[in-house]
């Protein structure tokens, strides 16, 4: 499978989750994106369009701590951020979209960070 035949088909995936998983102001959205070398986070109200909250591997709260260490464990201190910072804007509870990415990795290791904290899905 080529390069583009898998993003193509993250693409497709993601947009049938989108279908179903959308953020309110009580519920709002938990996206992420994982690129090659980072990790990007943020929490969206669809209802409104903005975004209340974000976090990434370049932030400058972790950006130290993030170099010669493993991607998970760069995904973990995203979503330990990002769950900080929603609790703090009064966001407990989230919609999970996973951005069309399977539920393992970085993915799982973020979700289970952010749970941690106390953000619940």
């Amino acid at each position: 499978m080529a390069k583009t035949d898998a993003r193509l088909i993250r693409k497709i995936r993601h947009k049938r989750v989108r279908k179903k998983v959308t953020g309110t102001a009580l519920r709002p959205r938990l996206c992420v994106f994982r690129s090659l070398n980072h990790f990007y986070a943020q929490i969206i109200d669809d209802s409104t369009g903005r975004t209340l909250v974000a976090a990434g591997t370049l932030d400058a709260e972790i950006k130290n701590e993030t170099r010669k260490i493993p991607k998970t464990k760069k995904a973990e201190l995203v979503g330990s951020l990002l769950a900080r910072r929603a609790l703090d804007k009064g966001v407990s509870s989230v919609v999970f979209d996973r951005g069309g990415y399977k539920y393992h990795g970085r993915v799982r290791a973020f979700a289970e960070a952010t749970r941690q904290v106390g953000l619940l899905f």
